[in-house]
């Protein structure tokens, strides 16, 4: 292998003089263009380090001589996106849901507000169009737990169910099994008549008479005698087979046995008064406007 740089006598190219097993390495260097380019490229990271938050530190971040931050920049666009809005929010802030309901262009700003943030907020648990899932109630039916008038539905989403706010909906299932409140063929009875309130099939030699005196006295007091359920306790009707968890009679078993008490949140607080107005005029509208 030689050492020295020369001239490839073959191809008359300028080498580094080494060579192994009749290889020579060429000499070949890179574009000056390209070497200058690669030269700005780190001149302009250095300066980018600078000027913009770069680099992680043990409690925060290097904010740059610009004091850039795309947060801040996302709350200056809300900021003026709120101000184009806010004659019209204005007025919508200022009238009452029943004012709401009556005027068309309100009407309309109200549902295009909601709908917006219900994506945002809602659609994560009832679905981006409102229709819900297991444990997750359908906001398309006008079946409601807790009520579906204007008002209630509000009041809902204000203060959410079993959220801990002061003003939030209470109301929780007991677990009937898991407690020893009643025993397990009791809770295959009621169940199974509970499947016969909404016309389903039940289970052969089902003994409706019995599943109907453990009903009335464990069930009956939320739900109502005839099953029909109760707002103010957020008790779901048990006669119209739309029911949050399933109505087969494994799901109702379980649901007895270990009772429910899903939370929705409170969002007064997270959303202004105006946006919650509007999210409930949408939200109501998806029903069938109790």
């Amino acid at each position: 292998m030689s050492e020295h740089n020369d001239i490839d006598g073959v191809s008359g190219r300028s080498t580094t003089g080494h060579e192994w097993d009749g290889i020579k390495e060429l000499n070949t260097p890179l574009p000056r263009w390209w070497v200058l380019t690669f030269y700005a490229t780190i001149i302009w990271a250095i300066g980018y380090w600078v000027v913009y938050p770069a680099w992680p530190l043990v409690s925060g971040y290097t904010t740059g001589l610009f004091q850039y931050s795309t947060r801040a920049s996302v709350a200056t666009d809300l900021a003026d996106l709120e101000k184009l809005r806010g004659e019209k929010m204005a007025v919508l802030g200022n009238a009452s849901l029943a004012d709401i309901e009556k005027d068309p262009a309100l009407l309309a700003l109200a549902r295009a507000r909601g709908k917006t943030v219900f994506a945002d907020n809602c659609a994560p648990c009832h679905g981006s169009g409102g229709a819900g899932a297991k444990g997750y109630p359908n906001l398309n039916d006008d079946d409601w737990l807790w009520g579906g008038s204007l008002d209630q539905i509000m009041q809902t989403i204000q203060f959410g169910a079993r959220s801990g706010h002061a003003k939030t909906h209470e109301g929780q299932m007991l677990a009937f099994g898991r407690d020893g409140v009643l025993k397990q063929d009791e809770i295959v009875t009621v169940a199974n008549y509970v499947r016969s309130l909404s016309g389903l099939s039940t289970a052969p030699k089902f003994d409706a008479a019995a599943g109907k005196k453990v009903f009335a006295e464990n069930c009956a007091s939320c739900h109502g005698d005839n099953g029909k359920g109760n707002p103010e306790l957020g008790a779901p009707n048990l006669t119209d087979q739309i029911w949050l968890y399933g109505y087969d009679e494994e799901t109702l078993v379980e649901t007895i046995t270990n009772g429910r008490a899903g939370v929705m949140p409170a969002w007064v607080g997270r959303l202004d008064p105006v946006t919650v107005k509007a999210l409930a005029v949408y939200v109501h509208s998806l029903g069938g406007g109790k």
